[in-house]
Protein backbone atom coordinates (compact mmCIF):
# COMPACT_ATOMS: atom_id res chain seq x y z
CA UNK A 1 0.00 0.00 0.00
CA UNK A 2 1.21 3.49 -0.84
CA UNK A 3 2.25 6.02 1.77
CA UNK A 4 -0.73 8.33 2.39
CA UNK A 5 0.11 12.02 2.63
CA UNK A 6 -2.51 14.47 3.85
CA UNK A 7 -2.85 17.86 2.19
CA UNK A 8 -4.72 20.37 4.31
CA UNK A 9 -5.30 24.05 4.85
CA UNK A 10 -8.11 26.46 5.53
CA UNK A 11 -10.71 27.50 3.01
CA UNK A 12 -9.10 29.55 0.23
CA UNK A 13 -5.53 28.57 1.16
CA UNK A 14 -4.87 26.99 -2.24
CA UNK A 15 -4.97 23.27 -1.46
CA UNK A 16 -6.45 22.45 -4.87
CA UNK A 17 -3.77 24.43 -6.69
CA UNK A 18 -1.05 22.56 -4.78
CA UNK A 19 -2.85 19.25 -5.44
CA UNK A 20 -2.77 19.96 -9.20
CA UNK A 21 1.00 20.42 -9.05
CA UNK A 22 1.37 17.03 -7.36
CA UNK A 23 -0.91 15.52 -10.03
CA UNK A 24 1.35 16.84 -12.79
CA UNK A 25 4.21 15.02 -11.03
CA UNK A 26 2.26 11.76 -11.46
CA UNK A 27 1.07 11.53 -7.88
CA UNK A 28 -2.52 10.30 -7.41
CA UNK A 29 -4.64 12.83 -5.48
CA UNK A 30 -7.99 12.17 -3.84
CA UNK A 31 -10.14 15.21 -3.08
CA UNK A 32 -11.99 14.31 0.13
CA UNK A 33 -14.61 17.04 -0.42
CA UNK A 34 -15.51 15.71 -3.88
CA UNK A 35 -15.53 12.16 -2.52
CA UNK A 36 -17.90 13.15 0.30
CA UNK A 37 -20.27 14.86 -2.17
CA UNK A 38 -20.19 11.78 -4.41
CA UNK A 39 -20.98 9.52 -1.44
CA UNK A 40 -23.87 11.78 -0.37
CA UNK A 41 -25.29 11.53 -3.89
CA UNK A 42 -24.80 7.80 -4.46
CA UNK A 43 -24.88 5.90 -1.15
CA UNK A 44 -28.52 4.95 -0.43
CA UNK A 45 -28.09 4.55 3.35
CA UNK A 46 -26.36 7.93 3.65
CA UNK A 47 -29.06 9.56 1.53
CA UNK A 48 -31.72 8.09 3.85
CA UNK A 49 -29.85 9.32 6.93
CA UNK A 50 -29.48 12.84 5.50
CA UNK A 51 -33.18 13.02 4.57
CA UNK A 52 -34.11 11.82 8.07
CA UNK A 53 -31.88 14.50 9.62
CA UNK A 54 -32.43 17.49 7.30
CA UNK A 55 -35.72 16.74 5.56
CA UNK A 56 -36.57 15.93 1.94
CA UNK A 57 -35.35 19.34 0.69
CA UNK A 58 -31.76 18.19 1.19
CA UNK A 59 -32.11 16.51 -2.24
CA UNK A 60 -33.52 18.00 -5.44
CA UNK A 61 -34.16 15.56 -8.29
CA UNK A 62 -32.07 12.97 -6.47
CA UNK A 63 -29.02 15.26 -6.16
CA UNK A 64 -27.69 16.86 -2.98
CA UNK A 65 -28.94 20.42 -2.49
CA UNK A 66 -25.60 21.81 -1.33
CA UNK A 67 -26.85 25.37 -0.86
CA UNK A 68 -29.68 24.21 1.40
CA UNK A 69 -27.36 21.93 3.39
CA UNK A 70 -24.62 24.58 3.73
CA UNK A 71 -27.08 27.15 5.08
CA UNK A 72 -28.08 24.72 7.83
CA UNK A 73 -24.74 23.24 8.88
CA UNK A 74 -22.68 26.42 8.80
CA UNK A 75 -25.22 28.06 11.10
CA UNK A 76 -25.58 25.14 13.52
CA UNK A 77 -22.49 23.43 14.96
CA UNK A 78 -24.53 20.48 16.22
CA UNK A 79 -26.06 19.83 12.78
CA UNK A 80 -22.58 20.04 11.23
CA UNK A 81 -21.30 17.45 13.72
CA UNK A 82 -24.26 15.20 12.88
CA UNK A 83 -23.56 15.54 9.14
CA UNK A 84 -19.89 14.69 9.68
CA UNK A 85 -20.81 11.66 11.82
CA UNK A 86 -22.89 10.32 8.92
CA UNK A 87 -20.52 11.08 6.02
CA UNK A 88 -16.96 10.92 7.39
CA UNK A 89 -16.76 7.18 8.20
CA UNK A 90 -17.79 6.25 4.64
CA UNK A 91 -15.45 8.86 3.12
CA UNK A 92 -12.52 7.66 5.26
CA UNK A 93 -13.11 4.05 4.22
CA UNK A 94 -13.37 5.07 0.56
CA UNK A 95 -10.00 6.85 0.82
CA UNK A 96 -8.34 3.81 2.39
CA UNK A 97 -9.68 1.52 -0.35
CA UNK A 98 -8.58 4.00 -3.04
CA UNK A 99 -5.05 4.32 -1.59
CA UNK A 100 -4.67 0.53 -1.48
CA UNK A 101 -5.26 0.39 -5.26
CA UNK A 102 -2.53 2.92 -6.15
CA UNK A 103 1.00 2.01 -7.22
CA UNK A 104 2.75 5.40 -6.89
CA UNK A 105 5.43 5.81 -4.17
CA UNK A 106 2.91 7.92 -2.25
CA UNK A 107 -0.60 9.29 -2.68
CA UNK A 108 -2.21 12.50 -1.50
CA UNK A 109 -5.54 12.89 0.22
CA UNK A 110 -6.68 16.50 0.11
CA UNK A 111 -9.04 17.61 2.88
CA UNK A 112 -9.70 20.81 4.80
CA UNK A 113 -10.80 19.14 8.02
CA UNK A 114 -8.32 16.36 8.81
CA UNK A 115 -7.71 17.45 12.39
CA UNK A 116 -11.23 18.74 13.03
CA UNK A 117 -12.91 15.53 11.81
CA UNK A 118 -10.52 12.98 13.25
CA UNK A 119 -9.72 11.71 9.74
CA UNK A 120 -5.96 12.28 10.16
CA UNK A 121 -5.76 8.70 11.43
CA UNK A 122 -3.98 6.56 8.84
CA UNK A 123 -2.22 9.56 7.32
CA UNK A 124 1.55 9.02 7.37
CA UNK A 125 2.64 12.67 6.92
CA UNK A 126 0.80 15.98 6.58
CA UNK A 127 1.35 18.92 4.25
CA UNK A 128 -0.24 22.22 5.22
CA UNK A 129 -1.02 25.05 2.81
CA UNK A 130 -1.31 28.50 4.33
CA UNK A 131 -2.14 32.00 3.13
CA UNK A 132 -3.06 35.26 4.88
CA UNK A 133 -6.71 35.44 5.93
CA UNK A 134 -7.52 38.48 3.78
CA UNK A 135 -6.16 36.72 0.70
CA UNK A 136 -8.10 33.54 1.48
CA UNK A 137 -11.32 35.54 1.81
CA UNK A 138 -10.71 37.32 -1.52
CA UNK A 139 -10.03 34.01 -3.28
CA UNK A 140 -13.18 32.34 -1.97
CA UNK A 141 -15.39 35.34 -2.72
CA UNK A 142 -14.10 35.30 -6.30
CA UNK A 143 -14.31 31.49 -6.66
CA UNK A 144 -17.63 30.74 -4.95
CA UNK A 145 -19.45 34.07 -5.36
CA UNK A 146 -20.41 34.14 -1.69
CA UNK A 147 -20.28 36.93 0.85
CA UNK A 148 -17.46 37.67 3.27
CA UNK A 149 -19.86 36.84 6.13
CA UNK A 150 -20.56 33.37 4.71
CA UNK A 151 -16.83 32.70 4.36
CA UNK A 152 -16.14 33.84 7.92
CA UNK A 153 -18.93 31.52 9.12
CA UNK A 154 -17.20 28.59 7.40
CA UNK A 155 -13.82 29.61 8.79
CA UNK A 156 -15.26 29.44 12.31
CA UNK A 157 -15.65 25.67 11.85
CA UNK A 158 -12.01 25.20 10.87
CA UNK A 159 -9.05 24.98 13.21
CA UNK A 160 -7.10 28.25 13.49
CA UNK A 161 -4.60 28.28 10.62
CA UNK A 162 -1.49 28.85 12.77
CA UNK A 163 -2.39 25.89 14.99
CA UNK A 164 -3.21 23.67 11.99
CA UNK A 165 0.17 24.43 10.42
CA UNK A 166 1.98 23.44 13.66
CA UNK A 167 0.44 19.97 13.28
CA UNK A 168 1.86 19.54 9.74
CA UNK A 169 5.17 17.98 8.69
CA UNK A 170 5.61 20.49 5.84
CA UNK A 171 4.07 23.93 5.30
CA UNK A 172 3.63 25.50 1.88
CA UNK A 173 3.33 29.28 1.79
CA UNK A 174 0.71 30.31 -0.79
CA UNK A 175 0.80 34.03 -0.11
CA UNK A 176 1.57 35.32 -3.64
CA UNK A 177 5.11 36.05 -2.38
CA UNK A 178 6.58 32.52 -2.53
CA UNK A 179 6.65 30.33 -5.65
CA UNK A 180 4.58 27.16 -5.20
CA UNK A 181 6.35 24.79 -7.59
CA UNK A 182 9.77 24.83 -5.83
CA UNK A 183 8.05 24.21 -2.48
CA UNK A 184 6.10 21.25 -3.91
CA UNK A 185 9.18 19.84 -5.67
CA UNK A 186 11.17 19.90 -2.41
CA UNK A 187 8.45 17.90 -0.63
CA UNK A 188 8.07 15.53 -3.58
CA UNK A 189 11.81 14.86 -3.57
CA UNK A 190 11.85 14.09 0.14
CA UNK A 191 8.85 11.77 -0.25
CA UNK A 192 10.29 9.81 -3.16
CA UNK A 193 13.43 8.95 -1.16
CA UNK A 194 11.52 7.72 1.91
Amino acid sequence: MAIIIGLTGGIGSGKSTVAKIFTTLGIPVLDADTTAKQIMNTNPSIKEALIALFGKDVYVNGQLNRTFLSQIVFSDTFKLAQLNAIVHPAAIQYAKDWAAQQSAPYVIKEAALFFESGSAEGIHKMIGVTAPKHLRIQRVMRRDHISREEILKRMEHQLEDSLKMKLCDWVIQNDDQHLLIPQVLAIHQSLTIL
